[in-house]
């Protein structure tokens, strides 16, 4: 799959998603706004639903006038505010539960794709796939149409969020496939 086009037209992103990346911009957050306006995303709100295809033709045009090294930024910027439900205390279970949260985050035909109260998650978005590989290294697969760097910058702060104080953490690119080159996925090593 590659980067930049949803899977299926009709899935939606949450405004909230929309102004956190956003607001990761730091001091060229009203060039986010400007270009969200140019792809029909005015004045985004907390609680309304956007277009996730014209979300992605945002990220692209972004890139094309910025640069990935600043969508990795963005990335690293989402986690830091984000909150955890209290049961996940390691680095393994904050990896895992990525898929979770990016599945609650979108929606097709007015629901989101993953319901917290029967635990349900519906397919259409790709995903984050989280592989443990030892007591100190793990995996994600990250087959979704968001940017790889964006996606390495999401994996990155989470696993600094959640490793203990002091540790290490590094996160490499697998070799071999790649959505900058229209690969349906990217992988990451995370170690720890």
């Amino acid at each position: 799959m590659a980067q930049f086009e949803a899977i299926n037209p009709e899935v939606e992103v949450n405004g909230q998603t929309v102004l956190s990346i956003v607001n990761g911009l730091g001091e060229m957050k009203s060039m986010g706004f400007r270009i969200l306006k140019r792809f029909n995303i005015h004045d985004p709100e907390t609680d309304n639903w956007y277009s996730q295809q014209e979300w992605l033709n945002a990220f692209k045009y972004f890139v094309e006038k910025v640069g990935p090294n600043t969508l990795f930024l963005i990335g690293n910027s989402i986690p830091e505010n984000a909150d955890f439900p209290p049961d996940i205390d390691s680095i393994e279970k904050a990896l895992s539960s990525l898929d979770i949260a990016y599945h609650m985050n979108h929606r097709l035909n007015g629901k989101p794709l993953f319901d917290p109260a029967n635990g349900q998650k519906k397919e259409g978005i790709g995903n984050y796939i989280f592989k443990n590989i030892d007591d100190n290294s793990a995996e994600m697969i990250c087959n979704n149409p968001y940017p790889c760097d964006f996606d390495m910058g999401i994996i990155d702060a989470v696993a600094k969020k959640f490793t203990h104080e002091g540790s290490f953490t590094k996160i490499v690119h697998n070799e071999g496939s790649c959505r900058k080159h229209g690969d349906d996925s990217c992988g990451y090593t995370v170690s720890w």
